[in-house]
């Protein structure tokens, strides 16, 4: 599972041969939560509504840096990774 990102705690993550739709995974402390990269809503899990604003918040800011990653870890299994939210 490719870390894509970390910051204030958060980390994100993509898996290999994921299932459609496009999304991503973030974890904080307990809580993990899969979010949609088209619409940035909330698939299935639950964070801390600040943690999930700020996660929403840099996927917005990453939008297609994270389709690309999705698009080329299911052809190739590359990544790249995305910078923090700053």
């Amino acid at each position: 599972m490719p870390e894509i990102c970390r910051f204030l705690g958060i980390v994100i993550f993509m898996y290999f041969n994921e299932h459609n739709p496009p999304h991503f995974h973030a974890e904080y402390n307990e809580h993990k939560a899969s979010i949609s990269i088209e619409t940035l809503g909330l698939i299935e899990g639950k964070l801390p509504s600040k943690v999930l604003s700020l996660v929403v918040e840099w996927a917005h800011d990453h939008k297609q840096e994270l389709l690309d990653n999705w698009e080329s870890l299911q052809s190739t299994g590359r990544f790249k990774k995305i910078e923090p939210l700053v």
